[in-house]
């Protein structure tokens, strides 16, 4: 069997949960960064143990989990405390979400979508991926959504969108764009036509690999993909 990683990203705003929701609807395998970023910094796990380290108890819930939005307003303003937390959470991530692709991998997927909001921030993580998908829409269009969504004032919202990489800079670092600028119809339809050029390529990230060494080297399998990607 073969199997290749599509990384799929956005801007805040752009309506990437819409394109992911009409994916897992077409039984697309779909790993979420954000949903493995909430689950590895859950008490007592060693990402969580070092964030309340480094940042004190004050960013704690009453009942012990970290407060999101308060961790979020210390890093937002101040760069090197940002870089200090995806130090520590963003190994773990990736631990976790080559674990899932493996699953995949051995489940004979053609391919899984990684989706992550900051895939074109990170340089690292497009390297592996055979295809980059961006969830474009319009800048005018971003700002009066977030402002919309969030409750935000207009300044509130640029500074927010600001913090990104623009949408029209990664339009031209990826390979295909849903343009959702429009209405769902739209951008349904544009989901449907890469899903089926996606299921028709023949582009493959591993060679493929007899069931019967996955089962049998599974832990030097893991070990090598972790340096395969970590590295």
């Amino acid at each position: 069997s073969t199997m290749f990683l599509v990384g799929l990203s956005g801007g805040i705003a752009s309506g990437k949960s819409t394109v992911v929701a009409v994916l897992r609807e077409l039984g697309c395998a779909v790993i979420d960064a954000d949903v493995i970023a909430r689950e590895v910094v859950q008490p007592h796990l060693k990402a969580y143990q070092r964030i309340v380290r480094y940042f004190g108890t004050e960013i704690l819930l009453e009942n012990g989990e970290i407060n999101r939005e308060a961790l979020g307003n210390i890093i937002f303003s101040h760069p090197e405390k940002r870089q200090l937390l995806n130090s520590i959470t963003h190994p773990e991530i990736q631990k976790e979400m080559l674990k899932q692709i493996l699953k995949y991998f051995v489940l004979g997927y053609r391919y899984v979508i990684l989706d992550i909001p900051l895939l074109f921030e990170n340089n690292r993580l497009t390297k592996f991926m055979k295809y980059t998908v961006l969830v474009y829409c319009d800048p005018p269009t971003q700002l009066s959504r977030l402002m919309k969504r969030n409750g935000l004032s207009q300044a509130e919202a640029e500074a927010r969108i600001a913090s990104q990489l623009p949408l029209d800079e990664k339009r031209e670092l990826a390979s295909h764009v849903i343009d959702n600028s429009g209405d769902r119809q739209s951008t349904r339809r544009q989901v449907l036509r890469l899903h089926a050029r996606l299921e028709d390529s023949l582009d493959f990230l591993w060679a493929r690999l007899v069931a019967g060494t996955v089962v049998a080297g599974l832990g030097g399998l893991v070990y090598l993909l972790l340096r395969h990607f970590i590295s």
